[in-house]
Formats: structure tokens, sequence, C-alpha cells
């Protein structure tokens, strides 16, 4: 099995769209924990609704690839739109920020939001 923290966000009845997500989220994986999802201000374009983020930590017998995919599928299910401007409005964002215990996006590093909530959901980067 392979454990995976998933960060999740939204600024489009953001809510709605989250409770939605994980409710198709987990007919597919097993969720373990999910942490508190807070407000942030939108990246790259500041005229749109703040986001709501925060992270879920699942048990999979996917693959990375295949996970990857599978996120891909939901969110498309849900009406991602994949404009050309990747900082638009969007009812549902699924990155996979932790890999078995391996940090995997690079906005990890960046984004204070993601780093707590990977550390709500007990994954601390070792020394």
């Amino acid at each position: 099995m392979n454990d995976c923290i998933i960060g999740i966000g939204s600024n489009i009845r953001a809510e709605l769209n989250i409770q939605e997500m994980l409710a198709l989220l987990a007919n597919g994986v097993e969720i373990v924990q999910i942490s508190q999802f807070v407000h942030t201000k939108p990246i790259g374009i500041a005229n749109q609704p703040d986001y709501l983020n925060g992270a879920v930590l699942i048990r999979t017998k996917l693959g990375l690839d295949k996970l990857s995919s599978y996120l891909k599928g939901l969110e498309d299910r849900m009406g991602r739109d994949r404009g050309p401007d990747k900082y638009s409005p969007r009812n549902i964002d699924l990155d996979i920020l932790i890999w078995n215990n391996t940090v995997v996006d690079p906005d990890y590093y960046t984004r204070d939001f993601l780093r707590d909530s990977a550390a709500e959901l007990g994954f601390e980067i070792k020394k």
C-alpha cells in the first residue's frame, strides 16, 4: 500500500465542491485523515475569490502515475476548467504533495499552507 498526501483547493463554491470531492475520492481510495481547511489569497491573479485549501492523507494500491491520472479524472468529472491560465479560479484542484514520505510537489517548499496541512497529517521532513 502507498501513503499519499493530496492537497485540495477550491475558490468556486469551495465548501460544497470540497465535500463532493472528498466523497468521490473515498470511493476509490482509503481516506485516513483530513486536515483543517484554511482560507488563502489567490496566487497569480489577485482579482478572484480567496481559496479554501487543505489536504487529505490517503492509502492506495495505485502507483503514483495511476493515482495522478485518477485524480485528474475526478477533477474532470467535477467540471474542472483547464484553461490556458493555471492561476484562474477553479472549482477543484488536487495535487499530490507527498508520496510515501517523499515530497513530490515543489510547491510544498514555497507555500506555507501546504506545509502546515502536511504537518497536521503527520508529515515532516527528516533531517
